[in-house]
């Protein structure tokens, strides 16, 4: 290769790997933030910022940058079998959200922040709760819930079901404490 970039074939995972660390470092450090911030204000779309920023990292690593975003279309085609990478790929692109919500939403960013996690709290006790019961009964409270949240255009309000809401799902199940013969 002339120009000393890789630029052919797929990112290997450990690639992807120094690229998604390398990225959530950066969109955590004050100055980048306040570049994508800046940027917003300029007029510019937060996004064109963060992919900038993701081509600096792929050219740090020796790689094209057209060729690394490229690549990052096909990441959960390609490694589909391998759910580490595919949760840190995740967790990339959702880090790239937030770093974009934060510089669009400004002040309402703690606020939706803040909501978020709440709602993740609620989330997580709904599924603490739901651990006491069967698979069978799990899997109908996970279809209300499916059911629940298309209904209302999956608004993330509609992702949880109260205690009360799971209790009439699930069948009751008595168990007799006598039985006629």
């Amino acid at each position: 290769m002339a120009s000393g970039t890789e630029s052919t074939g797929i990112l290997t995972r450990e690639q992807l790997f120094h690229l998604f660390d390398r990225f959530i470092f950066l969109t955590s450090q004050p100055d980048v933030k306040k570049r994508i911030a800046g940027a917003v204000q300029d007029k510019q779309e937060a996004v064109a910022v963060t992919t900038a920023i993701q081509e600096e990292i792929f050219l740090e690593m020796g790689v094209d940058p057209r060729f690394g975003i490229s690549c990052l279309g096909k990441v959960s085609t390609v490694y589909e079998n391998d759910l580490d990478l595919v949760i840190q790929f995740y967790k990339f692109l959702s880090k790239e959200e937030v770093a974009c919500d934060e510089a669009e939403l400004g002040e309402e960013f703690a606020e939706k922040l803040l909501n978020q996690q709440m709602l993740q709290e609620q989330q997580l006790e709904m599924l603490k709760y739901m651990r006491k019961f069967n698979l069978d009964d799990q899997s109908a409270i996970l279809e209300k819930l499916h059911q629940q949240m298309k209904n209302s255009n999956y608004e993330s309000e509609t992702s949880i079901l109260s205690a009360e809401q799971i209790e009439e799902i699930v069948p009751r199940k008595v168990s007799p404490l006598y039985t006629p013969r």
